[in-house]
């Protein structure tokens, strides 16, 4: 099957209910392991590469490897997503290397680092949707910053994180902005801030509406009823994840990710792509630990990999069950990028931003 975009996804998603876990990879393994897990739900799926993956992989490795697990499972739907792109050529480079889809993260400035302004981020996030649309491929948008309503600050991942201290309205998108956004930008996705964070430290108790705003996401939604929400930094940072690690030599501190219950109640609100990367480097990272300890001798990378690969697929298979994505993958026919380029070219994909206006 040939790679589809994230909208004609999202917008299957939201006829259906369901939302789809965005896993990012850098190796064939981590691929592998996660079209394992989707062809054994038969659910589609998101395939995420930041711009720490494409400099650590290759832009021509990531193209051929993902369109390669596309022949290896013809009946998978799959996106080839960009994360957190910084600027203009970062995501127009991403789909001339192939990718359907880009993220625009013009909350931050080009150095992924500095907050932006509202005026900025509308104004290059409009730019790179209308680049884009013009060959099909979708655009995810983000208002607000990723960040801890505990600390007011915010972790790295792949150099994208703001520093500094941020206010606590930085810290949650604005309902009100976030219809502005969508109609400024005609972005076919909004990433919002509720108090996630990229990274395992998320929070350091049991997240309850204090320092995770579901509330938040369901203004949203009403607001913005046919607008794909997105949740950046929704790893649940398994305690059995935590446990293995530090049986086998790891030195991880107690903490608390985002628990699934919570995923769930916000696909039931409108969140339709939900990005998970610190699950699946914690997942491999275990079995990595526990054959180094248990195999001390062991040197075969193998032996590290296909247990690792395992580990990295029931958590896969766990978040396409529970997000509602198994069972969707044949109800899906590709639509291709020059019909997808019509459709934007024609309106024909505008009601979802006209009934974003009238909300």
């Amino acid at each position: 099957m040939p790679l589809i975009t994230l909208r004609q996804l999202l917008d299957h998603a939201a006829d259906q209910g369901y939302g789809v876990p965005a896993f990012n990879i850098n190796n064939m393994e981590q691929g592998l392991a996660i079209l394992r897990a989707a062809e054994a739900c038969r659910a589609p799926v998101i395939l995420q590469a930041s711009r720490g993956a494409r400099s650590y992989a290759g832009d021509v490795m990531l193209r051929h490897m993902v369109q390669a697990l596309a022949e290896m499972f013809p009946r998978i739907p799959i996106v080839l997503h960009q994360d957190h792109g910084n600027n203009d050529a970062t995501c127009l480079s991403a789909i001339r290397h192939g990718f359907t889809s880009v993220m625009m993260d013009g909350s931050l400035l080009e150095d992924m680092k500095t907050p932006a302004s509202y005026a900025y981020n509308a104004r290059i996030t409009a730019r790179v949707t209308r680049a884009a649309h013009a060959v099909g491929a979708s655009v995810e948008g983000e208002l607000g910053v990723l960040g801890s309503l505990e600390t007011g600050e915010a972790a790295a991942e792949d150099g994208s994180g703001a520093e500094g201290r941020l206010d606590h309205s930085q810290l949650l998108t604005d309902p009100d902005q976030a219809v502005e956004f969508v109609q400024a930008t005609q972005c076919d996705a909004l990433a919002i801030a509720c108090g996630t964070s990229h990274g395992a430290y998320k929070f350091t108790r049991q997240p309850d509406g204090e320092i995770l705003s579901m509330d938040t996401i369901a203004a949203i939604h009403a607001k913005l009823p046919d607008t794909h929400l997105v949740m950046h930094g929704s790893s649940s940072v398994p305690q059995a994840l935590q446990d293995l690690i530090n049986a086998h030599g790891g030195h991880m501190p107690q903490t608390w990710g985002v628990p699934l219950a919570e995923i769930e109640r916000g696909i039931r609100m409108g969140v339709r792509k939900v990005n998970i990367d610190t699950d699946c480097r914690m997942a491999m990272t275990a079995q990595f630990r526990r054959v180094a300890q248990e195999q001390p001798g062991e040197f075969d990378p193998r032996k590290f990999l296909i247990p690792a690969m395992a580990e990295l697929e029931a958590l896969c298979r766990d978040r396409l069950d529970r997000f509602g994505a198994a069972g969707q993958a044949e109800r899906i026919s590709p639509i291709s990028l020059d019909d997808m380029a019509r459709r934007y070219a024609s309106g024909a994909l505008a009601p979802r931003i006209a009934a974003a206006r009238a909300a």
